[in-house]
């Protein structure tokens, strides 16, 4: 049922010639075109009017996208909007005359556990409408994937991944992760592994930012995301005994970021180091226990 919503997304871009030919007008020539660079990924029909979800890193800076789908069917795609922070994109084709159109829907947020089981249907080394199965590892994991920000000194974390056991591998980014009704819990987007192919180590984007980041791509061509400006890390015990803390939970915040809504709110980073068992611990600042009546352990 979900197979024909599943699509291959292949993109070439021109790459970059990285030579030291000098800058006079005319060269480069037309024969020395940089090379071009093919890739690809996977993604799936969002909705009826063309749209089709997938990675902000397939579509990066692709000058053709080419969309394939699971009957052979293939359209020219165009970008709508990307979300690097998220690493989500949406495409837009228009669809293959005859062919029947079926978006797929996003899980109800909060519906996941850890042992369910997960579907990944992609990609993976080119090879279309490949299906994996595996258990929800984990949820609530954050990782940094976003862009690093000049702006404000720090790299945006995507919050909430699902992590999974079910194989993912190069290609497979941009497909869905599906609970056994068939409905989207997220978007394969990351692996943990040293040779770059699955490890019983995923991760997806999950369906709560689809939901939220998608909708404002495609209306707005842009999410606005609100930010705190600090960087910041868990109370360790060592920690909590250099601070003589209390409560023994909590985010301390490590440093504020200039003019950031955090510092107008009166937040104080660390102000000195102490060293334990060798290790140089930054201390002193503001530990954050709650947000608006929800516990930070």
């Amino acid at each position: 049922a979900v197979a024909p919503s599943v699509v291959n997304i292949q993109v070439e871009k021109r790459a970059g010639t990285g030579s030291a030919l000098p800058q006079i007008p005319g060269f480069p020539l037309p024969d020395m075109q940089p090379p071009l660079q093919r890739g690809e990924g996977s993604g799936f029909i969002y909705d009826n009017y063309g749209h089709i979800v997938t990675n902000n890193h397939v579509i990066d800076e692709a000058d053709k996208i080419i969309v394939t789908f699971n009957n052979g069917m293939w359209a020219r795609a165009e970008v709508v909007a990307a979300d690097p922070q998220a690493d989500l994109a949406v495409i837009k084709v228009t669809p293959p005359k005859g062919m029947e159109w079926r978006p797929l829907k996003l899980a109800e947020d909060n519906s996941l556990k850890v042992g369910h089981t997960v579907i990944a249907i992609g990609n993976p080394f080119g090879l279309q409408g490949t299906l994996t199965t595996g258990i929800v590892s984990a949820v609530g994991r954050t990782l940094p994937l976003g862009r690093q920000s000049s702006a404000v000194g720090g790299r945006f974390s995507i919050p909430r991944m699902v992590q999974t056991d079910a194989a993912i591998n190069p290609g497979n980014s941009g497909g869905p992760l599906l609970n056994s009704q068939g409905r989207v819990i997220g978007i394969n987007t990351a692996i943990n592994a040293r040779e770059g192919v699955n490890s019983g180590v995923g991760f997806a984007v999950p369906a709560s930012l689809i939901r939220r980041v998608v909708p404002a791509l495609i209306q707005q061509g842009h999410y606005a995301y609100p930010w705190l400006g600090i960087s910041g890390r868990d109370v360790t015990p060592d920690i909590a005994d250099a601070m003589k803390l209390a409560d023994r939970a909590g985010a301390l915040v490590a440093e504020v970021i200039k003019s950031s809504p955090a510092e107008r709110a009166g937040l104080h980073g660390s102000d000195r180091t102490v060293t334990v068992r060798d290790d140089q611990l930054a201390v002193g600042g503001d530990v954050i226990i709650a947000i608006d009546g929800q516990p930070v352990r």
